[in-house]
């Protein structure tokens, strides 16, 4: 990560901070509420409002999401609030088996760990943090009462996804590897912007996001985009920031072959009970 230069307001809001009594100690909570778009493409165009509608209804549990992210100067614990299906009233099972587990990260360790579920099987994914090499900016925003700061980093679509998987993806892998001709394919990259406050003098935020000298309070990258709609700090009640520890541990790497090769027997299993 290269070296970081703040704005000068930043620097100053750092310094008070730094000489205020019992800082390096505090927790805090913050509570993310996080948005997605959904592109429907040439099969959409073949749809009417009434049916796009309807899908985005049936996909709102995966397109609106809330977290919470528990903090102190060095860990975090961010975990998804689990909600109803919005028209079954059942949870997204489906949805689970490609979502982000429960997640802790520790920027003083360099240190992720991470719990995820497939078909049943726990995982507890061990790895180092995503790295981001922030470009510093000194436009400011105001996000509730804390002043903010840009910030904003180029990332392979891939890394910031690690956890995601879809059947799309594994047609195009096999394709790649059974054509010999196929030249090494362009690496898909991600543009992140995000939005910090030096008033709250830690480098996590939400999600695979850290980094920055301040919580960052707002993240947009794709077609997501995470917002801080509240901040408790020093709550009454000690906050629980520990690592989960229930799971067969692997790194991204293993956890992802792992999860390709269970998704190449099931689409082998389907195709020989068609070809029956």
């Amino acid at each position: 990560m290269k070296k970081i230069l703040l704005p000068l307001f930043a620097i100053v809001v750092l310094l008070i901070v730094s000489f205020t009594p019992n800082t390096q100690e505090f927790q805090g909570q913050a509570i993310y509420l996080s948005k997605s778009t959904m592109e429907l493409g040439n099969w959409g165009a073949r749809m009417s409002e009434a049916q796009k509608k309807q899908i985005k209804a049936r996909l709102k549990n995966r397109l609106e999401k809330t977290y919470t992210l528990n903090f102190n100067k060095e860990e975090s614990v961010f975990n998804e609030e689990e909600k109803l299906d919005a028209i079954s009233g059942a949870t997204d099972s489906w949805g689970k088996n490609f979502a982000r587990g429960e997640q802790y990260k520790n920027v003083k360790a360099n240190e992720l760990v991470q719990t995820q579920e497939f078909y049943g099987k726990k995982f507890l994914v061990k790895d180092g943090l995503q790295e981001f090499d922030w470009n510093m900016g000194s436009e400011t925003k105001q996000i509730g009462q804390y002043m903010c700061f840009k910030a904003s980093a180029l990332v392979p679509t891939d890394e910031l996804t690690w956890f995601d998987f879809s059947w799309g993806k594994l047609r195009r892998q096999q394709a790649q590897q059974n054509d010999s001709t196929a030249t090494t394919p362009e690496i898909d990259m991600t543009q992140v912007v995000a939005w910090y406050t030096p008033q709250i003098p830690v480098s996590h935020g939400p999600a695979e996001y850290w980094g920055l000298p301040g919580l960052i309070l707002e993240v947009n990258a794709g077609n997501t985009t995470m917002l801080c709609s509240k901040i408790i700090m020093n709550p009454k009640d000690n906050l629980k920031i520990v690592a989960p520890d229930k799971g067969k541990i692997v790194d991204k790497t293993e956890y992802q072959v792992t999860v390709l090769d269970k998704m190449k027997e099931m689409m082998e299993n389907r195709g020989r009970r068609r070809s029956r």
